[in-house]
């Protein structure tokens, strides 16, 4: 496989852009070599700018539940286009999209729309805040909310890929009123609350914790969580910028059966385009401006393009049927990559929710916590991914990012993938 042109073009970056990219986990520093440039993608599959063709799991880290240029969403983007690409004003699809998400989230009455997944979660943070007079935020260690300041302590995502447990440029005083406990730990979560308990505006959480692996929790932990959280007069955040509209359609909240006072989302409600929003209980939301003091604001918030290409998404994976597609294909690519697993003995484990998956590469149960995580596994997954790479199939480059199925994925393309699969996982040291 030749990849002169990407290359020449990562050379061309580097001049331009810190670390040629513009986020660090697309600079394959964790798995070796350099970054493969897309040139289209349609269905399943993306081609790169030398013609090689590429099954892809990725699937733009989430938002392309439809896959790649879906003929419903490209149709709606470009009507959406040819009517003006931004207004900086209401528009008619933002509406419609607030009551299509306002349907399907539990608790949720009231969504405000934002241009990113962190612009949700510094929001969420700032409304919860202004709401309960209170300073201190507890999040849990792999979790990752954004980039947002006070949330890079212990974070994972690309600060999980290069071993950083934060960010140079946050003010001590900042990461000061985060307290950080390990996941699947309750004593860890009782003593956090016993000590801070009447100080914490909120509790954020991914409730399909997927950035630092796929590191799935227990339902009576994420209960006692929601309960700690009333009893101490804090509000429960869910962080659903992945799950939300994945998992379910309404997300992993529907999915355990527990409501939270406020969750965020992006990715899925998208489509492809550039979104976040958050939302919650109609007495809280109404905090916010111009109905209350809770400042926030956005040029591009409700962008008619993304809001069209959002609703389209939701539409299809409606009529469609779509999340029970996604939990068929999903559970043949578990039982096939588990039989793997067991007849290669190979070092490796699998985790999957949905259309979300996870190869660790560590024998065993599948981590839960972060501090779980093998140091052995990411050297591994490296040789993995490149042997992958090489087979024409597309995984995230880092060990602790998750895969993505999409719609039009299919049963030949989980075949070919085990098959590749199947000669990759000899070619990993043990």
């Amino acid at each position: 496989m030749r990849l002169d042109r990407s290359a020449e073009l990562y050379e061309r970056a580097c001049r331009v852009l810190p670390g040629g990219v513009n986020s660090p986990v697309r600079a394959f520093r964790a798995v070796g070599g350099s970054p493969v440039f897309y040139r289209e993608g349609d269905g399943a599959h993306f081609v790169d700018v030398d013609g090689n063709r590429y099954l892809d799991y990725v699937m733009s880290w989430g938002p392309l539940i439809l896959g790649h240029a879906h003929p419903a969403v490209v149709e709606a983007v470009v009507r959406a286009v040819r009517r003006g690409m931004s207004f900086g004003a209401p528009c008619e699809d933002e509406v419609t999209l607030a009551e299509k998400v306002v349907a399907l989230y539990p608790g949720c009455e009231m969504v405000r729309f934002v241009s990113s997944g962190t612009e949700a979660v510094l929001s969420a943070l700032r409304l919860a805040r202004g709401v309960t007079g209170r300073a201190r935020v507890l999040k849990f260690d792999g979790c990752y909310h954004g980039h947002g300041d006070s949330l890079l302590v212990k974070a994972g995502s690309g600060l999980a890929t290069f071993g950083t447990p934060s960010s140079a440029g946050v003010p001590a005083a900042l990461a000061e009123l985060t307290t950080v406990v390990p996941l699947d730990d309750d004593e860890a979560i009782a003593d956090a609350f016993a000590r801070y308990g009447d100080e914490l505006a909120a509790v954020i959480i991914e409730p399909v914790p997927a950035n630092a692996g796929l590191l799935l929790q227990r339902r009576e932990l994420l209960l006692k969580l929601a309960a700690l959280c009333r009893r101490h007069g804090a509000l429960l955040i869910f962080d659903e910028v992945i799950s939300g509209f994945r998992v379910a359609p309404g997300g992993a909240a529907e999915l355990f059966g527990i409501t939270p006072d406020l969750a965020t989302f992006g990715k899925v409600i998208g489509g492809g385009m550039p979104v976040g929003a958050y939302g919650g209980r109609r007495d809280l939301m109404e905090h916010v401006a111009p109905l209350g003091p809770v400042y926030q604001a956005g040029t591009l918030s409700g962008n008619p393009v993304a809001m069209a290409a959002g609703l389209a998404t939701l539409e299809v994976l409606e009529r469609e049927d779509g999340w029970a597609r996604l939990e068929a294909l999903g559970t043949e690519l578990d039982a096939g990559v588990r039989a793997l697993i067991r007849r290669r003995e190979a070092p490796a484990s699998f985790a999957r929710l949905g259309s979300l998956f996870w190869l660790a590469m560590q024998p065993g149960e599948p981590p839960r916590r972060f501090d779980r995580v093998a140091p052995e596994a990411a050297p591994r997954y490296a040789v993995l991914h490149r042997a992958l790479l090489g087979r024409g199939v597309y995984l995230a480059p880092s060990a602790y990012e998750v895969g993505f199925l999409s719609t039009t994925h299919t049963g030949d393309d989980i075949a070919r993938t085990l098959t590749a699969l199947g000669e990759a996982l000899a070619e990993v040291p043990r």
